[in-house]
């Protein structure tokens, strides 16, 4: 069942209000995060109330810091759509602005989590932080709790059976260093970008190889290279293909592209929306001795990607 969005904390109906939430950023839904998740659902069942998750939007550090470089593992429809089967029934997306900022961890407990939601009961990871200068602590959110009559339940750091930190700067440092593998296990499903198919200069037609663009607008940069890749289109279906990620050095763009060649695939999709996972990392990007050296290499890419992708459980 779909996740429920609900924008802003001001003045909810009765309908949603009274939840057990999960509290942070949640940037990846990964499996650090869903310790956290799972808290809130416990408790929710238990009390005989929604679950719910809230996040910021923007992020955080979007807002302190807006010429950092992007950063973003997902979008909120992303966010939304990685709860789907966690039990949580609302993803509430509460705006980060110039109010939010200037709110103390005091009266962000009070106004917002309190009088604004109406909660029952917090679940928040070891290192949450919140209210203005991030001084609110999960120590201080449990203090603050027994005022305003919730609960406060916190979750000890976890990491994977390797040693693994389970975090989102683990999973951004694992697609900048070219693992997307390593980032797949971190967040329990492979990284993905979602955005519009946009027009290109379509040279790859000329060589066969006809590529579907995405803009990575505030995404995360993963290493720029070529990708074993599966696409998801909007009305379902899933197709393999090969990706290059990057600025092309041979015919060199702009702004860093998603270019995906889905195998087996011949169909007008201008201007819609899907959404790629990055499965297995083939090679660098490299400069190429004329059109006709690239399509070789292209088309080794392509058998490569197609062995990586064979050897995963088929997707439905």
């Amino acid at each position: 069942m779909p996740v429920e969005i609900i924008e802003g904390w001001k003045d909810p109906t009765t309908r949603q209000r009274g939840a057990s939430l999960a509290l942070g950023n949640f940037d990846g839904v990964h499996q650090g995060h869903r310790a956290v998740i799972e808290a809130a659902v416990v408790k929710a069942r238990a009390l005989g109330v929604p679950a719910g998750l809230v996040s910021f939007e923007p992020h955080p550090r979007r807002y302190f810091q807006p010429d950092a470089e992007p950063f973003r593992l997902m979008t909120a429809g992303q966010m939304a759509r990685a709860l789907e089967g966690c039990g949580i029934d609302r993803l509430y997306l509460l705006p980060f602005d110039a109010e939010m900022a200037s709110l103390t961890d005091r009266d962000f407990a009070a106004q917002v989590l309190a009088d604004g939601l109406g909660v029952r009961h917090v679940a928040v990871g070891f290192d949450v932080t919140f209210g203005k200068g991030r001084t609110g602590s999960p120590a201080a959110l449990a203090d603050y709790g027994r005022a305003f009559g919730f609960e406060v339940t916190a979750i000890p750091e976890l990491s994977a059976d390797d040693g693994t930190k389970l975090s989102s700067s683990g999973i951004r440092e694992a697609l900048m260093g070219a693992r997307p593998d390593r980032a797949t296990a971190i967040l329990g499903r492979p990284f993905a970008i979602e955005g519009e198919v946009v027009h290109g200069d379509k040279r790859g037609r000329t060589i066969g190889v006809p590529t579907a663009n995405v803009r990575l607008g505030d995404y995360v940069r993963p290493a720029y290279g070529i990708y074993a890749t599966r696409t998801r289109l909007p009305d379902g279906r899933i197709f393999d293909g090969v990706a290059n990620l990057g600025v092309r050095p041979m015919f060199q763009t702009e702004e860093p592209l998603l270019e995906v060649w889905l195998f087996d695939f011949d169909e007008d999709i201008y201007g819609q929306v899907i959404e790629t996972e990055l499965i297995a990392w083939i090679r660098p990007e490299l400069k190429f001795d004329g059109l006709e050296a690239l399509k070789a290499r292209i088309d080794q890419d392509a058998a490569e990607a197609r062995q990586a992708l064979a050897e995963l459980p088929a997707q439905g």
